[in-house]
């Protein structure tokens, strides 16, 4: 399949560059993936669209300030996207100008009042682009806390901000550990989720950790060559159990986000006929042709022009359906990617 198939026309002027002034108060485009018809509807009218009985699932994981600036050796400024941490105390990372970052330059990182907290060397160029870096000594959250910027995407063109510090976290983020938010998840207040339970439908959450693959666009002109980057999820077994029940019982499971598809997705076990509760990391690619086994409902954004999330929408609700309501999209002047409107997939 090719990935120019994918592709739509966007005024980059729908392309959000800040939140809505309130959060839950964006556009929510309802499309009947049976059909393809859809509906204007807005995100606080959210919970009418759902059926009683259904089971909601949320990514509960927690975008880490994973933005630092180093000052290196010869006193020049980089920035660093600080990945994951390995077994060794060291990180992988992603860094600006990186054909000049070789081993073993180093480098010091300051708090915001300029007080240098820690050094660090790189101490490998990987084969994928990133580079290992290794601390002084192991650092934790704090160092995150008081030296790292909020690790906004790259077509929202301005720095970050203190409003960002809340507004691109979901109001129920508990495990830290993402570079990029679960962006459907962005739209839920405490209010909608209340009103949510109150039709007897339960909130359960999964953890899947987003990367910066999320970002990336796909460079082959075929999707069968593309290579997706790993993730880290994790499905506890109070879940596993709610949703294998809601299954059994016929009841619908509505994920929130292409994250929360894909961990369940990964954690299906095909061969028991179950959700399986554990970790993992997952590099699955859903394209069209792909039998869902676990959702059948999702909560999602706009997304990028040929990218792997366009693709698995277009899987879950047909190529032609999400590309005709996109078209729809543009022309009423809806808002695009991370900080901008809704799609409900029924």
């Amino acid at each position: 399949m090719k990935t120019k198939e994918f592709s739509f026309d966007l005024p980059e002027d729908l392309i959000a560059q800040t939140p809505a002034d309130r959060r839950g108060t964006s556009r929510l485009l309802v499309i009947d993936r049976s059909t393809g018809e859809w509906t204007d509807s807005s995100m606080s009218d959210f919970p009418l669209f759902l059926e009683p009985g259904s089971l909601l699932v949320v990514n509960n994981s927690r975008v880490r300030k994973a933005r630092v600036y180093g000052e290196s050796d010869t006193g020049g400024r980089v920035e660093f996207l600080f990945l994951e941490e390995n077994l060794d105390h060291s990180w992988q990372t992603m860094v600006t100008k990186s054909k000049k970052q070789r081993p073993g330059k180093q480098f010091v990182f300051k708090d915001s009042d300029g007080n240098p907290v820690h050094e660090a060397e790189i101490v490998s160029a990987n084969d994928d682009g990133t580079r290992t870096v290794r601390f002084d000594r192991p650092v934790d959250e704090s160092f995150f806390h008081s030296c790292g910027h909020v690790p906004l995407p790259p077509y929202i063109r301005r720095d970050d901000n203190f409003t960002d510090e809340t507004r691109y976290q979901t109001v129920y983020a508990k495990a830290e550990g993402s570079v990029a938010a679960p962006t459907a998840g962005l739209h839920f207040t405490d209010e909608i989720l209340g009103r949510i339970r109150s039709m007897g439908i339960d909130v359960v959450e999964v953890t899947l950790h987003v990367g910066p693959g999320t970002f990336l666009p796909v460079r082959t002109d075929s999707l069968e060559d593309h290579h997706m980057h790993f993730e880290r999820y994790e499905v506890c077994q109070a879940t596993a159990d709610a949703i294998n029940k809601a299954k059994a019982e016929g009841r619908k499971v509505v994920a929130t986000g292409t994250t929360s598809v894909r961990t369940l997705e990964s954690a299906w076990d095909a061969s028991a006929g179950r959700l399986k509760a554990g970790q993992g990391r997952t590099n699955l690619f859903i394209m069209p042709g792909y039998e869902f086994h676990v959702v059948d409902q999702l909560l999602t954004n706009f997304h990028t022009p040929e990218s792997t999330l366009l693709v698995l929408v277009s899987a879950f609700a047909g190529k032609e359906h999400i590309l005709a309501a996109y078209r729809h999209a543009v022309e009423d002047g809806y808002h695009f990617f991370s900080y901008g409107d809704a799609t409900f997939l029924k």
